[in-house]
């Protein structure tokens, strides 16, 4: 890389692409759930359990207005760190599967002390576009990028 400083930051705001796919996926999800031929018990169950997956997703994960929502990435010294109003830069270890695409970023991470493995999506529309490809490019190639943090 021509940068040879380890130090690396970027922040990303909400996405209206994202927010579009999201309505438009919960949309279809309604829909064919009424229009299945099952119970009405049924029916109403799927709809709230997409409806409260909604009020859950979208101030954590689309809109970033939640305290606990994920809206920035750095590496340093210390390794990679994601920023979360709630309880500011946390450090994670990214998985191998992150993917970087030039349309979107998908971060899959792990955050210490947890077993599972979290996601945080940054589309293409959150950021600069110079920002979202350096995001690309220092995903690809850092060193040391799947290194648990110390």
């Amino acid at each position: 890389m021509s940068n040879p400083s380890n130090t690396f930051e970027c922040r990303w705001q909400p996405s209206r692409q994202l927010l579009a796919a999201y309505l438009l996926a919960q949309l279809f999800a309604l829909g064919a759930l009424l229009m299945l031929d099952i119970p009405f018990w049924a029916c109403l169950l799927g709809v709230v359990l997409c409806l409260g997956h909604g009020v859950w997703a979208l101030p954590r994960r689309i809109l970033l207005n939640h305290p606990s929502a994920f809206s920035g990435l750095r590496r340093n010294a210390d390794g990679w760190q994601l920023w979360c109003a709630a309880q500011g830069w946390r450090p994670v270890q990214l998985c191998p599967d992150s993917l970087a695409l030039p349309l979107l970023v998908v971060l899959r991470f792990r955050l210490p002390g947890e077993r599972w493995v979290r996601s945080v999506c940054v589309p293409r529309d959150t950021q600069a576009a110079d920002v979202h490809r350096r995001l690309r490019v220092r995903l690809k190639f850092s060193r040391r990028r799947w290194a648990a943090p110390e």
